[in-house]
Parts: C-alpha cells; structure tokens; sequence
C-alpha cells in the first residue's frame, strides 16, 4: 500500500492530506498535531511529577521505574495502590471534560457553551445529593444518581431548546435557566440534610480526587474508551454543522441526528467525570478554546481539547497539594478559583468583540 502525504495547495504549509487507496484520506495540521504531542508529553510528564508529590515525596525516575515494575516494595505500594489511582482519575477526568467542552461549545457555536453553565454538572449534583440527602447512600449509589440527574438534565434542556432544530443561543439561555432552578434544588436538598449528610454532601459538591481508587478508574475509563471513538468519528460532522445547518444538510450531514447522538455522549462524558470526581468546575469552559489558541485552527479540536482538560486539571491538582503550603485544597476550589478569572476575561473579550 502506497500513501501520499502533500499539502492541500503547492508551497502551502497548512494542513495536509494523508491519502491512501480507495480514496481514503486523512486530513492532517502540523501544528496541531505538535501541539497534541507536546500536550501529551506534558501530561505523562505532569502525572510522573504528581504521582511523587505527597507526604513521602517520591523522585521522578524512582516512579517511573516502580510503574515500570523495578521499584521497591515500599514504592510500589505508594505508586500503585495509593497514587496512580488519583492521577489516572485526574487524567481520564481532565479528558472527558475537555472533550464535552468541545462538542458543546461547537454544537453551539458559543464559546459559553459549556457543561458547567448549561446545567449538566448541576443536575449531576442534584442526582448525587438526591441519594445522599434521601436515601443515605453509598459511593456507588452516589455515583449512580449523578449519571441519572445528569442525563435527565440533558434530555430536558435539549427538548426545551429544541425548536426546528437547536439554535446556539438558545441552548445556552436554557441551560442558564435550568441551571439557577437546579441551584435552588441544591439548596433545597441541603437544608433538608442532617449534619453528616450535609458535610458528605459539601465535600462531594466541592470535587475533590482525595481518596481515589480502582473503583472509580474503570467505570470512568469503560466509558471515555467506548465514546471518545464514537466522538471523534463524528469530527467531520461536526465541523461541517459548525458551517451551519444548510450547509451541513447540503453536505450530507444528518445534522440533528448527528447533533443529538453528540450531545448525549457529551452529557455522558460529563456525568461520568462528575460521578468520579464531583463537579469539578471550568475545566470543560476552558480547555476547548485554550487548544484553538495552542492549535490556531478552526473546528471543534476535539483530541486537543481532551488533552489540554487533562494537562489543566493536573496542574491544579499539583497546585491544590503544594501551593498553599500545609493546608491541602480540593481540586475544585482552585479550578474554580482559577476559572472565574478565566470567565470575566472571556465575557470581556466577547463583549469587545461585539458577540455579545
């Protein structure tokens, strides 16, 4: 088999097509293939890093060697059994937030369109405080309400939005207004809890990755390996409605079809990572447009997105451990704390730029 790699145009340095037989061709951008490596890179070498931060700090080279299988007994039980759960739930986390970014803000053409302000980790909240507050759950059962309120919330929102098709707009207006009832739920739910309840109830809704074990690893990996395939299959689609409906349809694009199997994968991913973790917060705001910036390029930079989540939401990990000295933070304050900053800039600069 013969593969022919040449630019789209003579002496371009743009993105490239990878053609193959049968027609059969893969478009690819150097830079953001560059970027995917180096965000990659960072992330492997950010969870090394994090793996050996802790109480009994750990060298690099001594984790890698212990996850390699050469580490001491001592080491391994650490590495193994105490940390690289965390740092694998941080990873698959960061991953599938900056993924349900992605889709949520290309479904909407809104750079606000995001898990967090459309009510998605809301309803996960109120399905996880419904099983603690109600019915004094455990972890499983917990979880297994955040999935529930978290896939309820998505079905309503988009019906509510749906109107010949779902405007951009109008989803995000929704899903504003879905979230402040889903707030007032909150309160609601908390102001019923006895004490026990409601500390169980305030760590869960801080997010946190404290704690973390295989129990919490293969349910959330289950799920980001069977839909990040299916999402990113659907990068061409997307990129294409992106264009608008009429173009899309004109293209071959079954938009709402399309759209609706995204947004579920979506509010699953969302859900997922809310289940595991809690809701951790402006991670699926922010990592889509930090990797158009990194990339330079148009789209939905889905790959990208997953990967600049997961280099985010490790470094906040890493910061909540170490950068207020011997008071530990949970995960979800700095990203909050870092995400609001984030936030204003970003309704300033799309207030100077007229889109809002």
């Amino acid at each position: 088999m013969t593969v022919d790699l040449r630019a789209d145009r003579p002496g371009s340095r743009g993105p490239r097509a990878l053609r193959g037989p049968g027609g059969l061709s893969l478009r690819l951008e150097p830079r953001a293939l560059v970027a995917g490596l180096l965000l990659a890179v960072a992330a492997l070498a950010m969870a090394v890093v994090l793996i050996g931060t802790g109480d009994f700090e750990i060298a690099p080279w001594d984790v890698v060697q212990t996850l390699l299988g050469n580490g001491t007994p001592a080491h391994d039980f650490i590495v193994n059994d105490l940390r690289l759960p965390r740092v694998l739930v941080a990873l698959l986390v960061g991953a599938a937030l900056g993924m349900a970014g992605a889709v949520f803000q290309s479904v909407s053409r809104n750079p606000l369109g995001s898990p967090d302000l459309l009510g998605f980790s809301y309803g996960a909240s109120v399905g996880a405080l419904t099983v603690i507050v109600l019915f004094k759950g455990d972890a499983n059962a917990v979880a297994g309400g955040a999935l529930a309120g978290g896939l309820l919330t998505g079905v309503l929102v988009y019906l509510l939005s749906y109107k010949r098709g779902i405007h951009g707009y109008r989803l995000v207006l929704v899903g504003i207004g879905a979230s402040a009832m889903l707030v007032a739920v909150i309160n609601y739910l908390l102001t019923r809890a006895q004490l026990v309840e409601a500390t169980r109830a305030m760590v869960w809704l801080t997010g946190s990755l404290a704690g973390r074990d295989w129990s919490q690893v293969w349910p959330l990996l289950g799920t980001c390996a069977v839909l990040f395939p299916l999402v990113l299959g659907q990068g061409r689609a997307l990129r294409m409605m992106e264009m608008g409906d009429d173009a899309a349809y004109a293209l071959g694009v079954r938009v709402e079809r399309t759209r609706m199997l995204l947004m579920l994968a979506a509010v699953l991913l969302t859900t997922a990572a809310a289940a595991a973790a809690g809701p951790i917060s402006f991670v699926a705001l922010a990592a889509p447009q930090l990797a158009r910036r990194l990339t330079r390029s148009p789209g939905s930079n889905l790959l990208t997105g997953a990967l600049t989540g997961s280099v985010l939401l490790l470094v906040s990990d890493w910061a909540s451990q170490r950068a207020f000295g011997s008071d530990q933070l949970p995960v979800g304050v700095v990203t909050g704390l870092v995400g609001g900053v984030y936030l204003l800039w970003l309704l300033v600069t799309e207030r100077r730029a007229g889109r809002i």
